[in-house]
């Protein structure tokens, strides 16, 4: 064999290895709960330094407009995987007691429900308790509202009367004193008020966690069929997305710019505090440490599925063993992720 021959023939094999591989690569369509926020970059950092396609996994990651949205598709298969909140989830599950691709929750990100009550402070309102009577606002499908009885009986409220906006407006109306208190994630709704010139020490913030009502919040849930067809590839997915998010969380201010190479035109500086707010209340949590980044508490869980029965009150009752598989998450090193706890 000359020369010629024997290279042209490595270069051949050489490029049919590599189709092999491109073509190896297993296909995830991931959607995340919302737009390409500050906590997107959670996600994006292993997108943006190859830790998916290292792991032989070929993931797009597109935004999600709300997480009953992202339950739904990836229960219809438009989406193999997605992050929405346990509390849908637990919803979707017990009012779609027949559907034939359930999505399961593989591992907790939020561990505490980011959900909270926000009010000026000229209101008035310093307490849950204060909270009798008023006139609360949030979009209809927003998890703190739809939460709210559970932090309701927690606390004692006595009745509320709710006015419901498109998601744009609910701050606007606080501050315009339409309403006297809203719910949201607290890391969203208070940028937002700040957005609108209210400053943070004017705005009372009563989190969910913080007065009794210790929900999960967002997971990461994939589709039945995956996870039967393909665990492998959800494990690998679980294990990339952990490395990036401890990238993420030791240096927030490099993730953001994933966030800003999906969305040119996101405020850099003020989804920086957002995600830095979302790691220290939701992901970072004392609960989280206690428990381990990634993992449920069996208990807990329990609880939680039993209160958001009562409280959405959904066709069924919800049964936690149907919303949770902890079977493909990684390591306990693997899961190694937090950053030092602040003194």
């Amino acid at each position: 064999m000359n020369k010629r021959h024997f290279f042209k023939t490595a270069a051949a094999v050489a490029a049919l290895a590599a189709f092999g591989t491109a073509h190896a690569q297993t296909a995830i369509k991931f959607q995340l709960d919302w737009r390409f926020e500050g906590p997107a970059a959670l996600f994006l950092q292993s997108a943006a330094k190859g830790h998916y396609k290292a792991a032989g996994l070929d993931v797009t990651i597109d935004s999600g407009n709300g997480s009953g949205g992202t339950v739904t598709r990836v229960a219809s298969g438009t989406y193999d995987m997605g992050f929405a909140d346990m509390a849908a989830l637990m919803e979707f599950h017990a009012n779609n007691p027949d559907a034939p691709n359930k999505p399961v929750a593989v591992m907790m990100v939020y561990n505490n429900t980011p959900a909270a009550v926000l009010a000026l402070k000229k209101s008035g309102i310093t307490k849950p308790a204060d909270l009798s009577g008023k006139k609360l606002g949030a979009p209809v499908f927003d998890a703190g509202r739809k939460a709210f009885p559970i932090f309701q009986k927690a606390n004692g409220i006595g009745d509320v009367t709710w006015t419901s906006m498109d998601p744009p407006l609910r701050e606007t109306m606080l501050v315009r004193g339409d309403i006297d208190a809203i719910t949201g994630f607290s890391f969203t709704s208070l940028l937002n008020l700040e957005a609108r010139g209210v400053k943070a020490e004017d705005v009372v913030i009563m989190r969910y966690p913080d007065f009794g009502v210790k929900l999960y919040g967002n997971t990461i849930i994939a589709s039945p069929r995956l996870i039967k067809e393909n665990p492998a590839a959800v494990k690998a997915f679980l294990a990339a997305f952990a490395k990036g998010a401890k990238e993420v969380m030791a240096n927030p201010a490099a993730g953001i710019e994933t966030v800003k190479a999906r969305d040119g035109i996101i405020n850099v500086a003020l989804e920086t505090r957002r995600l830095q707010l979302a790691i220290d209340s939701v992901v970072a949590s004392p609960d989280a440490r206690r428990e381990g980044f990634g993992q449920v508490n069996p208990g807990r869980l329990s609880l939680m599925a039993s209160q958001v029965s009562d409280a959405y009150a959904t066709k069924t009752r919800v049964d936690p063993k149907a919303v949770w598989n902890g079977s493909m998450l990684p390591t306990a090193a693997e899961l190694n992720v937090l950053p030092s706890a602040k003194k």
